[in-house]
């Protein structure tokens, strides 16, 4: 009678242990066997032993010890790869069940931007809320105008809001376009600009203007709006990324500043801000960026619905 097949997936599973994969992790995290100890409360030749223990089971050297600390050779970073995938994926069940015991309950990690946090996230929070009060969200700062990815695929982030500035995402990524934003001149109500109804680029060149980070991408297109006029960078005021800054100095009719429209949209009536008649001619689609063959949570996907129903009211208003 001829054997069976080994059941391999079962094998590997005796062989290697969660604990054993997760002192592996916090190892290469920490940089240390010491640290890594300290961490998990652990002595140090338990951590010893179970990282020789993982290495005798997959039978290559995990770790390179040096001067410097511990560091993952090409084998332990392929291992703990994947068991980042297993440990996500063990996650994403356990979230699965928790949606099942209590549906609409579940927390949900987003990544996004300043200008996102000021008025489009909370709207869509606000949202999901009527229906849904048992969901937590998490609001992570994470820039994708910078490609601020790595809370995305070290799995601490479900999605990332942000907005495509490149031709195309990375393979690794899936991007969901939900409406196209165009970035406006504002001014707060005290200004001498605020009742304008025709205005010039050329005449607000004098004024002091707020700028995001100088390096940032979308921020070189605003400053390439000045250019393509045939004229110089304003005088810049402020260097920031703050809108909550923006705002207070804005209200003092002192400065002048360049964002997104849909921040205006949910903050005028608060901080009495004026949309200038200025077209900057730039225009940059918002969108869900996740990542590519992971599977979303329930709760995850009622947010991400939420959102689109908020992106389809700033789409209806634009019209």
């Amino acid at each position: 009678m001829p054997r069976s097949a080994p059941d391999h997936d079962s094998s590997v599973a005796r062989r290697i242990k969660l604990r054993g994969l997760h002192i592996l992790s916090t190892v290469v995290q920490s940089g240390s066997m010491a640290k890594a100890a300290s961490h998990l409360a652990m002595t140090q030749p338990t951590i010893s032993e179970a990282i020789a223990d993982l290495e005798q089971v997959v039978g290559v050297r995990l770790l390179d010890r040096g001067p410097r600390g511990v560091t993952p050779t090409i084998y332990g970073d392929a291992l703990l790869k994947r068991g980042l995938e297993a440990f996500d994926a063990l996650n994403q069940g356990m979230r699965d069940v928790e949606f099942l015991a209590k549906p609409g309950a579940g927390d949900v990690w987003i990544g996004c931007g300043e200008p996102h946090i000021a008025g489009f996230v909370p709207a869509i929070i606000q949202r999901l809320a009527q229906h849904h009060p048992d969901v937590l969200v998490h609001v992570v700062v994470a820039n994708a105008g910078d490609r601020d990815f790595r809370q995305l695929r070290e799995r601490k982030l479900d999605l990332i809001i942000g907005r495509k500035l490149l031709p195309k995402v990375d393979d690794d990524l899936t991007l969901e376009i939900l409406f196209e934003e165009q970035f406006v001149v504002v001014v707060g109500a005290r200004s001498r600009w605020a009742g304008r109804r025709k205005l010039a680029l050329a005449e607000l060149l004098n004024e002091r203007w707020i700028f995001g980070e100088l390096n940032n991408t979308t921020q070189a297109l605003i400053s390439e709006a000045f250019l393509s006029d045939g004229l110089t960078l304003p005088e810049v005021g402020v260097v920031s990324t703050s809108m909550h800054l923006r705002f207070f100095l804005m209200a003092t009719g002192q400065y002048v500043s360049a964002m997104p429209s849909s921040v205006v949209r949910y903050n005028a009536d608060r901080w009495q801000l004026k949309t200038l008649p200025v077209d900057l001619g730039v225009t940059l689609p918002c969108g869900i960026i996740t990542l590519r063959n992971r599977t979303l949570s329930p709760v995850v996907q009622l947010f991400i619905e939420n959102a689109r129903a908020v992106a389809k009211s700033i789409k209806n208003e634009a019209r």
